[in-house]
């Protein structure tokens, strides 16, 4: 993170901070006075905590810094400033790509004939867009503290490519998807212990028939808690700075995938949008993230029915009361009662009385 937290000191925050927390009209004077030559700003640094040193806590320099980074009496090696600068990098960065790639999955994959499903609740998207932005600030809250160890050197990410040679620069990828994949079975298997889901998963499960919206719609210690194997695979296994904000970008848009309702694929070793379907119907299987691997050694794993790759049979008013059949029955065994209040039950209610 240190490469995203240098750019937006440099772009952003250094300008804030200088005009919130300015040094002394003297010194400001001083500074550009003297055009702010390096060796000046260094050894202001030291006598008067005030500059930017690119040492400190930074590795490697990304991006020059601006004359603002020098104005301010809260440098950028304060860990309250860099982890309020994180907490607001993490908060409204997650919030745009959440809106980016659910908006764009929403309009161009998600099928909207899945509204006319009967277990597809009353301002169902609104609702999990409401869930969503609730807690994303204290996902990313929680999220700060492995943030400011990463920029503090804790982590083995690294920058020279040639730092563990140029096969672990692809070899990486594979291994952080089996790492985090077993690491969020074990956490999503765990929060469907009964005490578990009824604290904390359950709001992820309220949503039947997810849109792409309901990807982040989680309690925020849930969605905290099955984001640790990311943050975590770092501090045990090397990891490219670039591929670690690749990776970033990758797991959100692949947490919406597989919320979108569309299975583009029926590969067994997948746990893709189908697998995941069948999770939010009926609970109990498919708790991986990437692969059917740790479901099927776990006795987990429930094969999707081959209605659902048929564009017409799923969304079969005859697979739908399956589908709704089925879940009822579970519902009551993990939530006792049903207090959903689903779309369509005033039509259903309406016929019955007719």
């Amino acid at each position: 993170m240190d490469i995203v937290l240098e750019t937006a000191d440099a772009f952003l925050f250094d300008h804030i901070y200088a005009k919130l927390f300015p040094v002394p009209p003297a010194v400001t004077s001083l500074l550009q006075a003297t055009g702010l030559s390096n060796e000046l700003l260094l050894s202001l640094s030291k006598n008067l905590s005030l500059s930017y040193i690119p040492s400190e806590p930074y590795e490697y320099t990304f991006v020059s810094a601006p004359p603002a980074a020098y104005l301010s009496t809260i440098p950028r090696t304060n860990i309250l400033r860099q982890s309020i600068s994180l907490f607001l990098i993490t908060w409204i960065f997650g919030a745009l790509l959440y809106f980016l790639f659910a908006s764009l999955s929403y309009f161009l994959i998600f099928d909207k004939r899945t509204m006319d499903h009967p277990k597809y609740l009353k301002n169902q998207m609104r609702m999990e867009i409401q869930q969503a932005l609730s807690s994303l600030p204290l996902m990313s809250l929680y999220t700060v503290p492995w943030f400011v160890a990463e920029i503090h050197g804790y982590s083995h990410m690294y920058w020279d490519p040639n730092q563990y040679g140029k096969a672990y620069l692809f070899l990486q990828y594979p291994l952080f998807i089996a790492f985090t994949d077993f690491g969020i079975y074990l956490i999503h298997r765990g929060l469907h212990h009964p005490i578990a889901y009824k604290r904390l998963h359950k709001p992820h499960h309220k949503w039947i028939v997810p849109t792409p919206f309901a990807s982040h719609a989680f309690h925020p210690m849930d969605g905290y808690l099955q984001s640790l194997p990311y943050h975590i695979f770092p501090f045990v296994l090397p990891l490219h700075k670039l591929s670690y904000l690749i990776l970033f970008t990758f797991i959100n848009i692949w947490t919406i995938l597989i919320h979108d309702g569309e299975y583009m694929t029926n590969n067994p070793a997948v746990n893709g949008a189908a697998c995941h379907t069948v999770h939010h119907l009926y609970f109990n299987y498919n708790y991986g993230q990437f692969t059917t691997l740790w479901d099927r050694i776990g006795g987990s794993y429930r094969t999707p029915e081959k209605s659902l790759f048929d564009q017409q049979t799923k969304m079969s008013k005859a697979t739908w009361k399956k589908q709704a059949s089925e879940m009822e029955k579970i519902v009551k065994e993990v939530e006792k009662e049903d207090n959903r209040q689903y779309l369509h039950d005033d039509a259903v209610e309406e016929k019955k009385e007719k």
